[in-house]
């Protein structure tokens, strides 16, 4: 069928062509006396022209100023070659373009300059960032957080979840009052949309694409690329909340060193040592992952989302962000995990403390003795707010 259309096109032609060469020549024109008429001016010929392969002089290369031809002088010896064009477009040479410099400073520019970013050669920035993401980020970024969840893995089915050891007294002291838990679960509904969506767009096609197939990828990666870009000023939002909210217990106390000395009492398996409201591992987690890390995620984040005002929005900018983000978003995450393990399945009673925000006396006693104490003596109310008591139980009293 695709072989008998150019047939009978050219069978078409032919007979054309024979009907023209049979045609009857037309009548000579009556000669007048004394009268000469010109003969009538070729049409003219317009639309693109064709280039005659067979002008291709094979010896042009053979010139000394070869090398230096034009895209135009080029063409004039071998149609079809447009080396020259495509060497200036590989050297970055700008070339016209009607957007205004100042709102669109690379038009122009196909190929960007070389550059060297850590962990890539030196190359054209495009292609060297390929490289630390293809090379680096993905795979030790990869590994980094099966790391981490095998690690918190191992650790549970060989010495189980954080019993409390005492029988719970029915006293309820406040831990979390409900503005706090209504800032810490936004923020960690908005962490959860974000790692997960982030999660499958930088390894899904390696897990789950081979699973599911192209086309339900293509639309999952998209669903979760929306998300994401919703999600992530909700994050920033919702962190600066936290960070304010939860700022006045996070300052370094007494017991804190000696806390981390003793791993928290998590490796050496012996009792907890007493801290205060937050003990040393919360308390770098909330400087190390909501303060540092948080400052850096966000702001390489607004940046991908083009949100920040008078910033030019180029290639070179946005792939550096991208590699500061997903570095930083790879850490932030591995260091949540132990934090989420803790929070829920790692240590009994935590989960519900946030969940309905109060805590048996015996828990505040063997996880944050200084805390507890502080209760006990007066220091800090055992009721923060004016929410009742749920489940129902007594407030400890000083």
């Amino acid at each position: 069928m695709f072989l008998a259309r150019p047939v009978l096109f050219l069978l078409a032609a032919g007979l054309a062509g024979l009907a023209a060469a049979q045609a009857p020549a037309p009548a000579a024109a009556p000669q007048s006396s004394g009268v000469v008429t010109a003969a009538p001016a070729p049409a003219a010929v317009n639309g693109i022209q064709g280039q005659n392969i067979f002008e291709v002089k094979p010896d042009a290369s053979a010139d000394p100023n070869y090398a230096k031809q034009s895209n135009g002088e080029r063409a004039k010896v071998q149609p079809g070659n447009n080396a020259p064009m495509w060497r200036q477009v590989g050297e970055g040479v700008t070339g016209y373009s009607s957007l205004p410099k100042s709102e669109a400073p690379e038009a122009g520019n196909l190929i960007q300059p070389f550059v060297q970013y850590p962990g890539s050669r030196l190359t054209n920035a495009g292609e060297a960032w390929r490289q630390v993401r293809n090379h680096w980020i993905i795979p030790y970024g990869g590994s980094l957080f099966l790391i981490v969840l095998l690690a918190i893995a191992i650790f549970y089915f060989s010495k189980g979840s954080i019993k409390t050891h005492g029988a719970d007294t029915g006293r309820k002291i406040e831990r979390f009052t409900p503005f706090e838990r209504a800032a810490h679960w936004s923020n960690a509904i908005a962490f959860s949309i974000l790692a997960i969506s982030g999660l499958v767009m930088a390894f899904g096609k390696f897990f789950l694409q081979p699973v599911i197939g192209g086309a339900l990828f293509g639309w999952l990666t998209w669903v979760l690329k929306t998300l994401h870009n919703f999600a992530g000023p909700l994050f920033a939002v919702s962190l600066v909340i936290v960070f304010f909210t939860f700022l006045r217990d996070n300052w370094p106390q007494k017991g804190d060193l000696r806390w981390l000395a003793k791993g928290g009492g998590l490796v050496t398996g012996g009792e907890e040592p007493p801290s205060n409201r937050f003990n040393a591992g919360e308390k770098l987690i909330f400087w190390g992952g909501v303060f540092l890390l948080g400052i850096v995620v966000v702001s390489s984040g607004f940046v991908l989302d083009k949100l920040l005002p008078g910033l030019v929005y180029e290639r070179a900018t946005m792939q550096v962000a991208h590699m500061v983000h997903a570095v930083a978003t790879v850490l932030m995450m591995c260091m949540f995990l132990g934090h989420i393990y803790l929070g829920t399945i790692g240590m009994q009673g935590a989960y519900q403390a946030m969940r309905t925000g109060y805590v048996d006396e015996t828990w505040a006693k063997e996880h944050h003795e200084y805390w507890y104490d502080d209760i006990k003596a007066g220091n800090i109310p055992a009721q923060r707010s004016t929410t009742p008591v749920d489940p129902p139980g007594q407030i400890a009293q000083a």
